[in-house]
């Protein structure tokens, strides 16, 4: 945890948000990440996440099973979404997103949004061409060596 509330740090003094973390296994550090979000312009570059990619990418794999996350705060509903698709066992955490939610960070209203029906959201979603759609699907389905995730 203390390498993640350091790369918090750095990821200030470098231009970035105030979120950093890191993946371990055994006691040792696999991969570090930082919150490259305004550095790289990517909304998408939060520090969990580049964490992800960087022991992805190192391991050759998407599945990191038996791996830890430690991160400064606790994770935002993206973040959280990576690391259930990524199935990093265990997570551990320094802030809340109320804590973020302090320092005008949205983590709470996106959970919110999250527990609301799509119709009532900030922002719409709208289905269309469903059965057109189903097309991939119905192939995917059928395909016998098919790579689960």
């Amino acid at each position: 945890m203390q390498r993640a509330i350091e790369l918090s740090i750095e990821s200030i003094n470098s231009g970035g948000g105030p979120f950093g973390s890191v993946i371990v296994k055994d006691d040792k550090i696999i991969s570090e990440g930082m919150n490259r979000v305004t550095v790289n312009n990517d909304p998408t570059a939060h520090g969990e996440i580049t964490a992800i990619r960087q022991a992805c990418k190192k391991l050759g794999t998407f599945d990191l099973s038996g791996y830890e996350l430690y991160s400064n705060c606790e994770p935002c509903p993206m973040c959280l979404s990576a690391i259930y698709w990524s199935h990093i066992e265990k997570v551990y955490y320094a802030n809340t997103r109320d804590d973020a939610h302090n320092i005008d960070f949205l983590d709470p209203i996106i959970y919110a949004e999250l527990q609301k029906n799509s119709k009532e959201r900030k922002i719409p979603t709208i289905q269309i061409m469903r059965e057109e759609g189903l097309k991939a699907f119905e192939i995917w389905d059928k395909k016998t060596d098919k790579i689960k995730y």
